[in-house]
């Protein structure tokens, strides 16, 4: 919102996964009530990908990462925003677009399957780190 309120004439645009946009997500009235200029993305998985990832690469169960979402272009629109969702890649640019041309607080909610990204980040980590880990060295 700052980067937003310091330079209107440029396009800003927050990236954040689902539940991390969740975490802040009643920003969305300040934004509104400023009249900012501000896209939002949500990349949604519905999970704590991050967290899940790296949980993962340590063979910790998976337990509570995954959640449900509310309709995001109606949490949106409830704070007088403006929302679309996207369902295929090939609408993402023309939202963007649409979204920075509009003005205003616009969210714009990407669905993502990370399934590749758990291939590359838990299974090929998984075996390019030591395990069991090392052993910190005394002091």
């Amino acid at each position: 919102m700052m980067a937003a309120m310091l330079f209107p004439e440029r396009r800003v645009m927050a990236v954040c996964g689902d539940g991390g946009f969740m975490m802040n997500s009643q920003e969305l009235e300040t934004a509104v009530r400023l009249k900012l200029n501000l896209v939002v993305l949500i990349i949604e998985d519905h999970a704590y990908g991050m967290i899940r990832w790296k949980q993962a690469v340590d063979d910790f169960p998976d337990f509570g990462m995954t959640f449900g979402n509310p309709d995001f272009v109606r949490y949106a629109e409830a704070y007088g925003a403006k929302g679309t969702r996207v369902g295929a890649i090939a609408e993402l640019r023309p939202a963007l677009e649409q979204a920075f041309a509009a003005g205003g607080v616009n969210l714009v909610v990407v669905p993502i399957d990370y399934s590749e990204n758990e291939r590359v980040l838990v299974e090929e980590l998984r075996h390019r780190l030591p395990w069991p880990a090392s052993p910190m060295p005394d002091d």
